[in-house]
């Protein structure tokens, strides 16, 4: 193998990575969090919503689990202009990252609220809480702790997942490095380095996961 390493090109833009890397955090943590909430809202219209807001949740759920999450990408930001609705860059990579979340949030946290005893609900009610109470107190706190791995697990895939959002140059840690590799021609240093990146970044939020579930739910992890 004649090829010679020389990562001197990459040291000069550390920089560039280093945002790069910020702005995929802020797009996996904001899409994140619209995630979760678009899942727990569609987990409780599929749990105790009247009829057709739970059929609607479920078409949502189904249309957005079997299309590629590349497509719904150049949907959001190719197709809606067609129709008045032109959003930037960004904005189109965290409203697809949190609708796709979203739909995979919503099963996992309908498991945690199936997982709940049906007493609980009723000692709920015997004890005249009214049902947004019950679903607030009694149902989905203990629902996301019951799921609590695996929501870590999808939020990981998020946040591996967010990589995508370059193919509509979003600016994030793999549009940076594909743009410096068009100026330095190193792919293999580059994507070497990008890649240990991804994997310290994915170690450290197992690490922050895990204390998150010893702060809140006294686990012992």
């Amino acid at each position: 193998m004649d090829y010679v390493f020389h990562f001197g090109p990459i040291l000069d833009r550390w920089p560039l990575l280093l945002w790069g890397l910020s702005r995929t955090l802020e797009l996996s943590l904001v899409s994140m969090v619209f995630g979760l909430a678009i899942g727990i809202l569609g987990a409780v219209a599929k749990s105790f919503g009247p009829r057709p807001i739970a059929a609607l949740a479920s078409a949502y759920v189904e249309l957005i689990r079997n299309t590629p999450l590349l497509i719904q990408l150049y949907f959001i930001f190719f197709t809606l202009p067609f129709i008045g609705l032109r959003l930037s860059s960004d904005t189109a990579a965290i409203v697809a990252l949190s609708i796709h979340l979203g739909a995979y949030a919503t099963e996992i946290v309908r498991a945690g609220i199936e997982s709940i005893p049906a007493g609980q609900i009723e000692a709920g009610k015997a004890l005249g809480l009214s049902g947004r109470q019950i679903i607030r107190h009694i149902v989905i706190v203990p629902a996301i702790r019951a799921v609590y791995p695996a929501l870590g697990g999808q939020f990981i895939l998020q946040l591996l997942g967010s990589s995508i959002v370059s193919a509509i140059a979003a600016e994030e840690l793999t549009a940076i490095a594909n743009n410096l590799v068009m100026q330095t021609f190193r792919n293999f240093e580059i994507y070497i380095v990008v890649a240990v990146m991804y994997f310290v970044v994915v170690q450290a939020f197992i690490m922050l996961f895990r204390l998150g579930g010893r702060l809140l739910f006294r686990w012992k992890v």
